[in-house]
């Protein structure tokens, strides 16, 4: 099979075909870090770069760049097979968090390949599981193996940030995909086989006031203060819930406040920022109609206190069951007995809408993501590869 594009043909002549794909992996590696698919800069140029290697990959793969809004970007590649059985989607981001303002050893988005390493941000988080569920997806396809089941690839837009794309690829291809065995999202878990994770509920809660000069404070009502009242209210509250066996008890902080334009002007708006962490018993409304409560119970104490608040970001709980036929699948092919949860939110719960149990299995330690100096073992690049190519072999063949 052609996996390579001519100008790359004479420098991979004397190479064997695992030492060609090691090679393709790395620079497609390489080439994603260096697109830096920030909120910033957008995913364009990293969807790009994927849509590339499937189009010089001389294999049949539908390879589809979906753009919009000027830079941001979803690709989507699909394997089509004979139907007989259901297909298997590997659901990834293109998008990476900054570099942050801490001290790198080299430029975050120039990779470094060093000690077997190739560091760069975004290098665990998620590029070396999507390579490595791009060049599965080729190899099997490529050898002429007679699929039964269709091979899916999403690498959707911020995930990061708002999980924008994957609900604009859940809305727009939903009715299309036929039905699925399961979904693997390939984030680092350093191969372990993650069934669940809590939900998160970022929201805004305002105050309002009045404003007023300083020097006549009385003549104003103070947002501030208002917020005051209602985090002392706050302290200690914890949304209803159940514990969850394996995910534990809901969690909430308070990470942000703001308030105030001057130092001689009475504020008329206050506001907080709040970051609760959820288990599957919970619902999200339920959440806001506990702070509405608590607003109405303020108020009735102090008619003018007033506030209200809006939703940052929702995300749900993802639980799915350690013995569902599909995650018992997977792990007799890997010989990965043991599933776990993780700490960590995905687009999961948003995939899950697609009706078919999902799963987080990758390559690359948790525990570096989001940090200076963020690496993938390169040999756990390979490894990832040859997990994804069995698990799509035992499925789909």
């Amino acid at each position: 099979m052609a996996l390579v594009c001519p100008a790359m043909c004479k420098m991979l002549y004397f190479l064997d075909f695992d030492s060609t794909m090691a090679f393709l992996m790395k620079d497609l590696l390489n080439k994603l870090i260096r697109a830096e698919p920030t909120l910033e800069k957008g995913e364009l140029a990293a969807g790009e770069v994927l849509a590339d290697f499937f189009a010089e990959s001389g294999t049949d793969i539908d390879c589809r760049l979906d753009k919009w809004d000027g830079c941001r970007a979803n690709v989507t590649a699909h394997a089509r097979s004979s139907g007989d059985r259901p297909g298997l989607l590997f659901g990834a981001h293109l998008d990476v968090v900054p570099a942050g303002r801490a001290q790198w050893q080299s430029p975050p988005f120039e990779p470094t390949e060093q000690n077997g390493r190739i560091y760069g941000r975004g290098s665990t988080d998620m590029k070396a599981g999507l390579v490595a569920a791009a060049a599965a997806m080729v190899e099997v396809v490529g050898s002429g193996a007679e699929l039964k089941g269709d091979i899916i690839l999403a690498a959707t837009a911020g995930e990061e940030t708002d999980s924008c794309g994957v609900k604009r690829f859940v809305s727009e291809n939903g009715g299309d995909l036929g039905p699925l065995a399961g979904m693997i999202l390939p984030e680092p878990t350093d191969f372990e086989i993650t069934v669940a994770h809590r939900g998160m509920l970022w929201l805004k809660v305002t105050t309002a006031g009045k404003t007023a000069h300083g020097s006549m404070p009385h003549l104003g009502i103070s947002a501030i203060g208002k917020m005051n009242t209602l985090l002392n209210r706050l302290e200690g509250f914890r949304p209803a819930h159940q514990v969850h066996p394996l995910l534990g008890k809901c969690s909430m902080s308070i990470n942000e406040i703001h308030g105030g334009k001057a130092p001689n002007v009475v504020p008329d708006e206050c506001s907080i920022t709040v970051d609760i962490r959820t288990v599957p018993s919970q619902s999200h409304q339920s959440i806001i109609d506990e702070f509405d409560a608590i607003f109405a119970e303020l108020k009735a104490k102090d008619p003018q206190f007033q506030a209200a608040v809006e939703i940052i970001r929702s995300v749900d709980a993802l639980m799915t069951d350690p013995d569902d036929p599909f995650v018992k699948k997977v792990r007799d092919v890997t010989g990965i007995n043991k599933t776990i949860a993780v700490s960590f939110t995905s687009d999961g719960p948003f995939f899950g809408k697609l009706n078919a149990p999902v799963m987080i299995f990758g390559p690359g330690k948790p525990q570096t993501c989001h940090k200076p100096d963020e690496y993938i073992e390169i040999k756990d690049l390979e490894r990832a590869k040859q997990f994804y190519k069995d698990i799509i072999v035992k499925f789909l063949t």
